[in-house]
């Protein structure tokens, strides 16, 4: 799971966009499991959404991102990019109910040991439809996944505040310069 690179960090701050942008320079991408579920949900009628049913919500996240884990195959040089994942989804889980899920989750499905935060960004920040919660909330994720990631063994790089294409540079550029391990 070498090649299998999460970009996390604050709601609305921009890593669909710098997933699409991967995307188009021939990375492979994992779609955020969270946007999955909700376009599901709200296609059904469900109540998993995180504005209804948060723990049902993120019961569903930490399934289908065990599956994309297993699902997601990587050619052994290319990386491929998920759009938060397991950690997130367990991590808030967690938070919320107290049952101790991260570790034992984390510990079984690894990601590369370099993950790529996007922190707050009030400035494109944009609640909507499926974003319904306020930036205080989207920080408070981001500071905690700040936490969590360090004490699963994971190094943060913090991305920097510029165009998507600096952004894409620098995921790319940072992990040409990390060692598999």
């Amino acid at each position: 799971m070498d090649r299998f690179v999460i970009l996390s960090g604050c709601s609305g701050g921009g890593k669909t966009t710098l997933l699409a942008e991967l995307h188009r320079r021939g990375y492979a991408v994992v779609e955020e499991p969270g946007q999955r579920i909700v376009r599901e949900a709200t296609s059904s009628g469900d109540d998993a959404v995180p504005w209804n049913n948060m723990e049902a919500f993120l019961r569903r996240a930490v399934t289908l991102s065990m599956d994309d884990h297993a699902q997601v195959r990587s050619d052994g040089r290319s990386w491929v990019f998920f759009d938060r994942g397991l950690i997130d989804a367990a991590a808030a889980l967690q938070a919320i109910t107290g049952e101790p899920v991260l570790t034992t989750l984390a510990s079984r499905y690894r990601y590369h040991s370099r993950v790529f935060l996007v922190p707050p960004w009030p400035e494109i920040y944009v609640q909507n439809g499926d974003r319904r919660h306020s930036m205080d909330a989207a920080v408070a994720e981001f500071e905690r996944l700040q936490e969590v990631y360090p004490t699963l063994g994971y190094a943060v790089s913090l991305l920097p505040k510029a165009s998507v294409n600096a952004r894409a540079d620098f995921v790319l550029r940072t992990l040409a310069c990390t060692t598999v391990l």
